[in-house]
């Protein structure tokens, strides 16, 4: 199928799951076999995302990942091999048209969704553009990056919601966001691994409680939510980044069995 026609049903609940940056061709294959094993086992929507570069790491010495050039290619071939919807997250408007080459829909990261040339250049590509709710906004802010996105031609935009700062260090969820959301798009995304997180508190990198995770989405089904991204990894003590947030790969079919 080509880049970018994917339809996704909004009646039926979708995944975006994957590690969270680049690594290595063998991450991506062994996280794209099982995530076509459970599309095709559970019949269940599945994207596959991965970051081409991690340009908020709390260090300069941070690993970032394999660029964009080198990181799109990588992205196409899982695309390609495995037949799954890919997403991977943009930082600057100059990127957007590139990755739309390469990818089906365009993340815009929390930080940055009141950027509004990011946005206008997402947009302008006709890709889904799922936007990250800020840790600093509500979810009825959250209409101001939609029109944003619609006003510059495009209606294929979603909304996830990932946390807000809760003092220093830590976020809370609260979950009537999703609901609010809602009254924006007909995809409103929980991300469970991200809305664990502990920013800047394991010195220099950020901390997580990924035993909450299943937890988080369980919630999230709760309060309306028609979408769950994950961040997964077959090691995460031994990932790269946001390991202790993120989901063990074999965990996952037990947390969308119950999403089901």
């Amino acid at each position: 199928m080509a880049i970018g026609t994917t339809e996704f049903d909004p009646a039926r609940p979708l995944f975006i799951a994957g590690p969270c940056v680049i690594e290595s061709a063998e991450l991506l294959d062994e996280v794209a076999r099982e995530l076509v094993r459970l599309r095709d086992g559970l019949g269940v929507q599945i994207v596959f995302k991965a970051s081409f570069d991690k340009a908020n790491r709390t260090s300069l010495a941070s690993f970032r990942g394999p660029g964009l050039e080198r990181g799109l290619r990588m992205l196409a071939d899982v695309g390609e091999r495995y037949g799954l919807p890919l997403t991977t997250d943009i930082h600057e408007p100059g990127q957007a048209a590139p990755a739309a080459e390469a990818v089906d829909i365009l993340q815009i990261p929390a930080f940055l969704c009141r950027q509004t040339d990011l946005l206008v250049a997402a947009a302008r590509t006709g890709r889904v553009v799922n936007v990250k709710k800020a840790q600093f906004l509500s979810g009825a802010d959250m209409r101001y990056p939609v029109e944003k996105v619609r006003e510059s031609g495009n209606d294929r935009v979603w909304l996830t919601e990932r946390g807000n700062v809760y003092g220093y260090n830590n976020l809370v969820v609260d979950f009537r966001n999703l609901a609010d959301m809602a009254a924006f798009t007909p995809r409103v995304i929980m991300d469970c691994t991200h809305s664990v997180q502990r920013p800047g508190s394991a010195g220099g990198a950020t901390g997580g409680d990924r035993q909450f995770v299943p937890a988080m989405a369980l919630a999230a089904r709760a309060f309306g939510a028609n979408g769950y991204f994950f961040e997964v990894h077959p090691d995460p003590d031994r990932a790269l980044s946001d390991g202790p947030n993120m989901l063990p790969l074999q965990q996952l079919e037990g947390v969308i069995r119950s999403l089901l």
